[in-house]
């Protein structure tokens, strides 16, 4: 058995490999659990309310998320783009799903149009998705419990 003096000084000497190995397990682990169709949600747009609005049932693969402000402009991928030239990146879109061997009538646009919008806007916007392939489509709103 060692002696130890009074007053001498202990070091000790930690190994932070397991904590570090935890660390980056946690950080994986709430990396898979996030959701990420909340990303593709934007703080402009507010949605109608509705008694009927139901979660949609089953997995939308790689969805087109097309967000209608109440100033008429539509949010896609970031960008704010007006109803009428939406065409143009909605053609861009069926191209690189051609590309990659998808044809746009097995994709879902999902419209998320703003409660203070004008409904001729949502119907403008589907119509072009229809000219452009595109025959799938998800409307948003917010579920209403009623009062």
């Amino acid at each position: 058995m060692a002696i130890r003096r009074a007053g001498a000084p202990t070091t000790t000497d930690i190994d932070m490999t397991p904590m570090i190995d935890v660390t980056f397990q946690l950080i994986t682990f709430f990396l898979f659990i996030m959701n990420f169709s909340e990303a593709e949600q934007d703080d402009r747009i507010q949605l109608p309310l509705s008694q009927l609005a139901k979660p949609v049932e089953g997995l939308i693969e790689k969805p087109i998320t097309l967000q209608l402000t109440n100033s008429g402009n539509v949010i896609y991928a970031g960008e704010l783009v007006a109803v009428r030239d939406i065409g143009s990146y909605l053609e861009r879109e069926k191209m690189a799903m051609r590309d990659s061997g998808r044809e746009p009538n097995a994709a879902t646009v999902i419209v998320r149009a703003d409660g203070r919008a004008q409904a001729g806007e949502v119907q403008d916007i589907i119509r072009i998705c229809q000219d452009k392939g595109f025959e799938r489509f998800a409307l948003r709103a917010q579920y209403d419990e009623g009062r």
